[in-house]
């Protein structure tokens, strides 16, 4: 388990999403998959978002990330999402010919664990010298 940092604050926040195209259309592959990982990726370096696992199939995108605390799972994902439609209808405006680019729903599940030995962990580096 690896520890990250803010000024502030020691965390380890994991969050797991999962959304889909409208109507579950096939159309994230080709040029379009390799734009829409650059554009993930480029969003999470841009808000210190560290993405542990991306995989996009035809009709769905996996994205697990690690997050700092100032971000809800509903921040996350309307940025990863929000961001990457407009980028990817302006790019490809036949995309756009059943209105938004993705459904409004998502899946948004959190993993890790905080054991006694975490938080003596984080005690410990928290002492003042």
């Amino acid at each position: 388990m690896k520890l990250r940092k803010t000024r502030h604050s020691v965390y380890n926040i994991n969050y797991h999403f999962v959304w889909i195209p409208k109507y579950r259309r096939s159309i994230l592959n080709g040029q379009i998959k390799a734009d829409l990982e650059g554009l993930i990726k480029s969003y999470a370096l841009k808000n210190g978002v560290e993405i542990l696992s991306l995989s996009i199939q035809q009709d769905h995108v996996h994205l697990f990330v690690s997050s700092p605390p100032r971000f809800s799972p509903s921040q996350l994902i309307n940025l990863f999402k929000g961001a990457t439609a407009r980028e990817l209808l302006k790019r490809y405006p036949n995309l756009k010919r059943r209105g938004s680019l993705w459904t409004r729903s998502y899946y948004v599940g959190t993993a890790g664990t905080v054991s006694s030995e975490t938080i003596r962990h984080y005690i410990d580096e928290c002492q003042e010298p």
